[in-house]
């Protein structure tokens, strides 16, 4: 088996060839290698940088021990929390990025989640643009990403066509037994959008898909098995890996971008270009362009961190027994709208990956084995998240070097609501014990809006097509660029956006 099984290229840097490129693209995951693909048949030289390398393709891979644990994966450098005490944030520096893994879900944003809305915990702001900007896009990364689903059974559904060519992920006999009964008590529960080829994951190990990577490329539809061998049809493209963005510099005007410097292999380089893409996620970005001093004529670079606000809830009926092993087929959106008994929009609950009894000794690990193993083979596992605000006083800076995340949520009302609605519905489809647990401000995942677009350069970072509105050769096509969190997976949202952004750039072009 070869190395990079679907991008069979050299990764090393040619100073003599690699360094006039046409685009720099910064970041291999969602973001940069969607937009890598969209312009596989443009015939431009790309250039992309990936601070990563391959993932290993080993055994351990499917470990809880190594994913839970050993964090084995996750990015080596550390950031700072609000008081400056480091953590480890919920990144991952491989190729392919954190859709590595992503749990495969890929939803589509409401209608109603690009308009204003307004929550106890504050305002979420309108985009500058309506959903029906982004629809044609939504059905072109379905199609790329071999989303799995079915249309006309959610009730917040939004308007296609849509990219769907493969049926939803099949429930597991234990999770067509929740189905029913959520029916049963009016819940209208529909199948999750997912991006995965269900027997080619099942191949590599009896595990769910959050948070387990797939080195064998042959389960989750994520950027490095889909995207980039079509961005490496381009015979003009070229992925470098290990190689890691250190700063934009602009010309003496200050109005475009003349350079990227980065490190590799212990030594400093920098490459010119017509036009530069940042996709390192949407803290890193933030925190390059902070680095670099460009781009934030507003004040708005790293402002507006968003992160949805999550729980993990564990209904649990002892004459029920949950022999699954992948779970996260179920999702319920009843509560999404404010047509809901508690008169509020709230947001989405869907079945998490399955979680045994050794995966839950790494998170509680006073509690006896005997009762987590209980729990584990009584118990169906559901996250509950709902959207978080943008606060300008939530932000990415630097300190020391470091990545200093400053993220508090003062009010999770709406949070609260949704868990007591969901306790309700669980109770009433038969499952008395309810085990909940809200994710603290210490693990950010779904981290989104800190290089925000808008239609005012006085209070965004990038026009309405990814642009930076400092320097028209500089764009950013990942979640940074969000307006608001929406209550769904941003995945897909990610990959709608690049696209876009992808075709703005053949218009693009000739003008730099």
């Amino acid at each position: 088996m070869t190395k990079h099984l679907r991008y069979s290229g050299d990764c090393t840097l040619d100073l003599a060839a690699d360094l006039k490129p046409d685009i720099v693209i910064v970041g291999s995951g969602m973001g940069g290698a969607t937009f890598a693909s969209a312009l596989a048949d443009s015939g431009l030289k790309i250039l992309m940088l990936e601070c990563g390398d391959f993932l290993p393709h080993t055994p351990d891979n499917r470990f809880p021990a190594t994913i839970y644990e050993e964090m084995l994966f996750h990015s080596k450098t550390p950031w700072l929390d609000r008081n400056g005490n480091p953590f480890v944030p919920g990144n991952f520096e491989w190729v392919g990025g954190n859709t590595k893994f992503y749990g495969t879900v890929l939803y589509r944003f409401r209608e109603i989640d690009f308009a204003e809305r307004h929550y106890d915990e504050g305002v979420s702001l309108a985009w500058p643009f309506s959903y029906s900007a982004l629809q044609p896009w939504y059905e072109k990364a379905e199609i790329l990403y071999k989303v799995r689903g079915q249309e006309g059974i959610d009730p917040t559904e939004p308007p296609g066509p849509y990219g769907y060519r493969f049926p939803p992920v099949p429930d597991e006999p234990p999770i067509a037994e929740l189905r029913r009964r959520l029916q049963r008590v009016g819940v209208k529960a529909a199948p999750l959008p997912m991006a995965v080829d269900i027997d080619g994951w099942m191949e590599g190990g009896s595990s769910p898909f959050d948070q387990y990577p797939d080195s064998s490329l042959k389960g989750k539809m994520e950027a490095e098995s889909c995207a980039l061998p079509i961005a490496a049809s381009n015979p003009n493209f070229k992925l470098v890996t290990k190689a890691r963005a250190a700063a934009f510099r602009a010309d003496q005007s200050g109005r475009q971008i003349e350079r990227l410097e980065f490190d590799y292999g212990g030594a400093s380089y920098s490459v010119n270009a017509k036009l530069f893409v940042l996709a390192a996620g949407a803290v890193p970005s933030a925190a390059l362009l902070l680095r670099s001093g460009v781009a934030n004529s507003s004040d708005q670079v790293g402002r507006n961190f968003m992160n949805h606000i999550f729980s993990f809830l564990i209904a649990v009926d002892p004459w029920f027994r949950n022999t699954s092993r992948y779970q996260k087929t179920l999702s319920i959106n009843d509560f999404y709208f404010d047509t809901n008994d508690t008169g509020k929009s709230l947001g989405n609950i869907q079945l998490v990956g399955k979680l045994f009894g050794e995966t839950l000794r790494f998170h509680e690990k006073r509690a006896p084995r005997f009762l987590l193993n209980w729990i584990a083979e009584h118990g169906v596992d559901f996250f509950l998240q709902t959207e978080d605000v943008p606060r300008p006083e939530n932000r990415v800076t630097i300190k020391d070097g470091l990545i200093k995340l400053d993220w508090h949520r003062p009010v999770i009302s709406t949070h609260l609501t949704m868990v007591k609605r969901a306790k309700r519905m669980l109770r009433a489809a038969g499952f008395p014990l309810l085990f909940h647990r809200l994710m603290d401000e210490t693990i950010p995942y779904h981290q989104c809006g800190t290089v925000r677009m808008g239609a005012d350069p006085k209070s965004s970072v990038l026009d309405p097509n990814n642009v930076s509105w400092d320097h028209p050769n500089l764009m950013v096509v990942d979640a940074s660029s969000f307006v608001s969190s929406a209550a769904v997976n941003p995945g897909l949202t990610v990959a709608a956006l690049a696209l876009r952004a992808a075709e703005h750039v053949r218009k693009l072009l000739p003008q730099l």
